[in-house]
């Protein structure tokens, strides 16, 4: 394993153990460290996500509706790669979180993609490979 640190991102959490949970079994992502106020994932390409707890002062402020409101207001998205948006968008609504209907995809570069969020409301993008025709020569 290289020592070089990993691209990665933090997601702030209200609940760590079932973001971390949703993000897993969504992405396929292997938790490498977890303790009460965080959990480090990490993808087959060495991306890792930090899924961290809010503050409990803060967390105490707010509250997430059933079904999470969406985030969209927010100035940044992830996106994710998927092996597939079907299998990702069942999972995802099995573990509290949402990705848009397959009327809602849209694909270019190699790749079909749609929108949604995980179980707090925060928003995201999947990507799945689109594979290319089989040429005719």
């Amino acid at each position: 394993m290289s020592s070089e640190p990993a691209f990665g991102a933090v997601v702030f959490a209200k609940d760590v153990p079932a973001l971390a949970r949703f993000y897993e079994a969504v992405l396929g992502l292997q938790r490498l460290h977890s303790a009460d106020d965080h959990c480090v994932l990490r993808a087959a390409s060495g991306m890792e996500l930090v899924v961290h707890g809010i503050p409990q002062a803060i967390a105490d402020s707010f509250s997430i509706s059933t079904p999470p409101e969406r985030r969209e207001d927010c100035a940044l998205k992830l996106f994710f790669p998927v092996p597939s948006l079907a299998a990702a968008r069942a999972r995802a609504r099995a573990l509290g979180g949402d990705v848009l209907g397959p009327e809602r995809e849209w694909q270019m570069r190699g790749f079909r993609a749609c929108d949604g969020h995980d179980p707090e409301g925060n928003v995201l993008q999947l990507r799945e490979p689109v594979l290319s025709p089989p040429s005719s020569t």
